[in-house]
């Protein structure tokens, strides 16, 4: 947790660790920064944590490290870790003579939107479009003509943006410099919105 410029331990975390790391104030200010984009795009406040002491790092940093300096339990770092990998948020680097792993953040943007879209994105629009065919299907079985018909507009409502999100993807991964992510599915789908 971050307190005046220093990162303060939580109590139920290893007593072993140091319990205060101080940080310059323009590292807290920038971790901040990180556990606010996080908290934006539905993350834990650990992840933004990890990425910015990485992020405001001379040099790759071990597991250790990061615990010791954010005072933030194994159990944390380690699950945030882990998910920043999986992003590509986050890479392992290879420091000769020693064998623990180190960790450097990805730095370009492309890279960190795509593997965001990638893991966390693009599955929900798939999921979301089996969602709305099973709603449908229950749809079907509605005896009361009025409610079917509203709830069918509803659903073709949702249709409508889910299909917008899957062209404004694409267009947003090209601002930033990347490549097609959601693959159209038909001609119809290529219109801009």
């Amino acid at each position: 947790m971050l307190l005046n410029g220093s990162l303060r331990m939580n109590p139920a975390s290893d007593t072993n660790q140091i319990k205060s790391v101080q940080l310059a104030h323009w590292e807290t200010s920038m971790i901040e920064l990180f556990v606010r984009a996080a908290g934006l795009i539905g993350l834990p406040r650990s992840i933004g944590e990890i990425y910015g002491l990485l992020f405001c790092a001379t040099g790759p940093l071990t597991f250790d490290d990061l615990v010791q300096r954010l005072g933030i339990s194994k159990g944390s770092v380690s699950q945030g870790l882990k998910l920043l990998r999986q992003l590509g948020a986050v890479k392992l680097q290879y420091v000769a003579g020693n064998r623990k792993d180190h960790y450097v953040p990805e730095l370009s943007m492309k890279r960190l939107v795509r593997g965001f879209v990638r893991d966390q994105f693009s599955p929900h629009i798939e999921s979301g479009a089996n969602r709305l065919s099973d709603v449908e299907a229950l749809l079907k079985g509605e005896s009361d003509p009025a409610i079917r018909e509203h709830s069918l507009n509803r659903l073709s409502t949702l249709r409508a943006w889910q299909r917008r999100v899957q062209r404004l993807l694409p267009i947003i991964m090209a601002v930033l410099g990347g490549a097609k992510f959601l693959e159209e599915k038909s001609a119809q789908d290529q219109t801009i919105i």
